[in-house]
């Protein structure tokens, strides 16, 4: 599904021919600012879906990392007793 922009924005930048201080080649002197250019709003593409869930790989990981934390507490407890 495409959505089009109802308004075309058209080119942003500003002319060169109208933007004061502005010397040959691009640059400006010392002391001025260039212009900005215009913006648009929006975003560029629409966002992904975001998860209301965690998945179940995550659940999967911190199962296995809390089985080898629990391991090595038992060990330790087995070295120093």
């Amino acid at each position: 599904m495409t959505v089009s922009d109802p308004e075309p924005h058209g080119n942003q930048d500003p002319e060169p021919s109208r933007t004061p201080d502005l010397e040959p080649g691009g640059g400006v002197p010392p002391g001025s600012t260039p212009p900005d250019s215009g913006t648009t709003s929006g975003l560029s593409a629409p966002e992904p879906e975001t998860r209301h869930r965690f998945p179940l790989s995550g659940w999967l990981t911190l199962l296995a990392v809390a089985v080898i934390v629990v391991i090595f507490v038992v060990a330790i407890f087995g070295i120093l007793a």
